[in-house]
Parts: C-alpha cells; sequence; structure tokens
C-alpha cells in the first residue's frame, strides 16, 4: 500500500515534467510549420499529401496534451495521447535510423541534423519518455491539479 502511495506522488512531478516537455516541444513546431512539414516529410514514412495536416496537427496536439498535464485535467487521456505519439516517434526513429537517414529529429528544432540529431541515444530518450508516460498513467491518482478539485466537489 505505501509503495502505491509513493508512485502516486511520484506520477504528480512525472506528470509536470512531461508537460512541460512537450509545451516545449511544440512551440517552434506551432511558429514555423513549414519548416516542421519539412522534417516530417524528411523522414519519409507519411505521403506527401498528409504531411502538411500533420505538420499543423500534431504540435497542437502535442500543446493540448502537455497543458492537460500540467493543469491535472484528463490525465489518463493525455497519458495515452502522450504514450502514442511517444510509439508513433519511436517508429519513425527507427525507420529513419534504418535507412541511414542524419538528419533532425524535429523534437525541439527544425531543420538541422547538428542541432537535434537523431540517433540510438535518441531512441533511448524517447523510450524513457515512454515509460513516463507509461508510469503517469498507471499510477497518477490525482492528487494534484484540475481533476482532483473537482473530485473533491463531487464526493
Amino acid at each position: 500500500m505505501k509503495n502505491a502511495r509513493t508512485a502516486a506522488w511520484l506520477a504528480v512531478p512525472a506528470r509536470w515534467y512531461l508537460g512541460l516537455l512537450f509545451v516545449s516541444a511544440c512551440l517552434h513546431k506551432i511558429a514555423d510549420p513549414q519548416s516542421f512539414a519539412l522534417d516530417i516529410a524528411t523522414y519519409d514514412i507519411l505521403p506527401l499529401v498528409l504531411v502538411n495536416l500533420a505538420a499543423i496537427v500534431l504540435p497542437w496536439i502535442e500543446l493540448t496534451a502537455g497543458a492537460m498535464l500540467l493543469a491535472g485535467w484528463r490525465v489518463r487521456a493525455a497519458s495515452v495521447l502522450i504514450a502514442g505519439m511517444m510509439a508513433v516517434f519511436l517508429g519513425a526513429l527507427v525507420i529513419a535510423l534504418a535507412h541511414g537517414l542524419d538528419m533532425s529529429c524535429g523534437c525541439f528544432a527544425s531543420q538541422g541534423a547538428e542541432e537535434d540529431p537523431i540517433s540510438r541515444l535518441t531512441i533511448l530518450r524517447d523510450l524513457w519518455w515512454l515509460g513516463l508516460a507509461l508510469f503517469v498513467l498507471a499510477f497518477d491518482r490525482r492528487l494534484a491539479g484540475i481533476d482532483h478539485r473537482l473530485r473533491g466537489r463531487s464526493a
């Protein structure tokens, strides 16, 4: 019982970390969707007809999920969104590395392999973030945030 309570409390800073991470990661993408579209196209996974749509929509999903985690609102839904995005990002990274692409990840900067290069370390980093999202999904017990306040009013 004590371990579950500790995990629930550890899920709060993990949730805040992921929320800040996703909010900060989307800012350059929202500010410059053309550069982000080029990053997406460089992966050569999506059909070109979907690249611009992904470049416009994905950053707003990242912003929404990150803000939800920061606010502690609908944490389970936000955790599922982030875990799903991380799984897709990991798949894209693995494919790009398998094809020997020397490119920017596109995560925190656009169009510069020297600024944000993909590598095996990028995969490990993203696996860590996927694990954190799953940890939050499994252990967050609405101890802080909007869900906590709403639960208190409905009880």
